[in-house]
């Protein structure tokens, strides 16, 4: 294998969607950087069974069915 052609892989915190954060090792940023989640597996529909809605943070689904209100949806 190659030398120093791989990333930097350190570790980060991640924050969750209900504050709670978790270490995890990352090529993301630099040593100790902090990523905020929007989706996480205890709100997205895949890990939840589908119960739970996700936020429409930036108007994607609002701008959907606007674009297709005419269709039944």
């Amino acid at each position: 294998m190659k030398k120093d052609i791989h990333p930097d892989y350190h570790v980060i915190d991640v924050k969750m969607t209900d504050g709670t954060i978790v270490q995890m090792r990352s090529t993301y940023g630099s040593e100790g950087d902090t990523l905020s989640l929007d989706i996480d597996p205890s709100v997205h529909p895949a890990w939840t069974g589908g119960n739970s809605r996700l936020m429409d943070t930036g108007g994607r689904v609002s701008k959907f069915k606007k674009k297709y209100e005419g269709l039944g949806f």
